[in-house]
This record gives structure tokens, sequence and C-alpha cells, in this order.
């Protein structure tokens, strides 16, 4: 049987948190509603991250990697995530592992009707700056997008791929994944999953990130829609 679903794991520094992660990914592949593959993207780590993950990837067959030259941010490790992926599905999880592998069947029960599924972290487990700045992005990004998404940050979501393979990426643009699905006129769901503190690893993001940074981005998705093309090819010869 072949692969049918590919989840994409970004990592940027995380030595600490990746034999959690071949465990939790590898106990998850056994109970996957669809076969299920793992792609590691090393957004440039300076760590051991790299050592570990080619460790794993040997040890398991169904854990491969890619591994960037030097950090080029979130969206460019699930762009290059996305355009490297073969199955029908596509989806991606934190290597920090705040969200859990086993909530990506609540998402693949809906990925036939839904062109993408989204998770929406129930009770979040972060600090409550995090939570506050969390929550005035996501309103600033609804009023611009109107996607009608709750927590576009979760890092839990499923993709079909031929919508994934066509969202142009540039920094940032991760956050605007639901609204960029409904530019190729697709279709979209979230779902409440759980959440859970980060145990290891220090977290990426600031308030810049989370706050100032994202309303910048707002401002690019609109020059983005203005000139999104979008296009179904009827017929071939």
């Amino acid at each position: 049987m072949s692969y049918e679903f590919t989840i994409i794991v970004p990592v940027y520094n995380e030595e600490d948190n990746l034999k959690r992660v071949e465990q939790e990914l590898s106990n998850y592949i056994k109970i996957a509603t669809k076969k299920t593959k793992i792609l590691f993207v090393n957004d440039g780590s300076k760590d051991k991250s790299q050592e570990l993950i080619e460790e794993i990837c040997a040890n398991n067959s169904d854990f491969t990697f890619i591994q960037f030259e030097k950090n080029c941010g979130l969206s460019a490790a699930i762009s290059a995530g996305f355009n490297t992926v073969d199955t029908e599905l596509v989806g991606y999880i934190d290597s920090d592992l705040q969200t859990a592998p086993e909530d990506f069947n609540l998402l693949l029960a809906e990925s036939g009707e839904f062109d993408l599924v989204t998770g929406v972290r129930a009770n979040r487990k972060d600090s409550f700056v995090k939570n506050m700045s969390s929550t005035i992005a996501n309103g600033i990004r609804r009023a611009f997008t109107h996607d009608g998404m709750d927590d576009t940050g979760c890092p839990l979501k499923i993709i079909k791929t031929e919508y994934a393979k066509k969202i142009p990426m540039f920094k940032g643009l991760h956050r605007f994944l639901p609204a960029m699905i409904l530019l190729q006129n697709g279709s979209i769901k979230q779902i409440p999953v759980q959440h859970f503190p980060r145990i290891a690893g220090e977290a990426k993001y600031g308030l810049w990130n989370r706050l100032l940074g994202p309303l910048l981005d707002c401002f690019a998705y609109l020059w983005m829609k203005k000139k999104y093309v979008n296009y179904k090819i009827a017929k071939k010869g």
C-alpha cells in the first residue's frame, strides 16, 4: 500500500525534542487512518538536530528529511515541504509537540470533504502574554482575510496537496494558509485539538513575531489577494 499522507515537521534547534518526536510519530503511524510518512525539514539548525534527524531516518523507513543550507524561517520550511511531498494529503506539526499527533485522525476524518482542515488549540497551555498576543493577532488577521478561522497559528493542519503546491509562500504567509485555500475557491474547516505545555527547547517567536509581524503580513496578504492568479485546467490534449 502506497503512502497517502505526509506529515511535515519543521525543525530549528530542537535537539532536546527530537527523540520524543520520533517516538510520538512512530506511535501515530501505527494508528493513522491513512498510510503515513514523515518529512523533517531542518531549517538550518545550529545544534545537533541534523545528526539526530539522520539517525532517526536511518532507523525508520517511514521517516525522511531535507536540510536547508541556512535558517530561512518557518514559511520557507513549510513551502519546501509542500514542494517535496508526493502524497494526496500533506500536513504539518511543530517539533515542540505542543499538539498531539493522534489528533491528525480527527482532521483526516474531514479531509475528504474539505481542502484544508486545521486544529484549534483548546485550553491553550501557553503564557498569558502569548495567549493574549495570539488572540489579538488572530482578530486582526480575520478582519483582513474574513477567513472565519479562530487560530491559524495552530501547528496542526492537513491540506490536499494539489492546493498546497499552489500556495505562493513568502515569509509570514504560513499564518494565512486557510485564506490562501479560500483564494483557490477551496473549502476549509477548523476542529478543536489538544494542546500541551512545551517540555523542552525554547519558543522561536517573541512579541514581534506573534503580534506586530502578523499585522504587517496582513498588508502583504492583501497585495497577494489582489494579484493572485487562480485557474483550473478543463481539458488537456
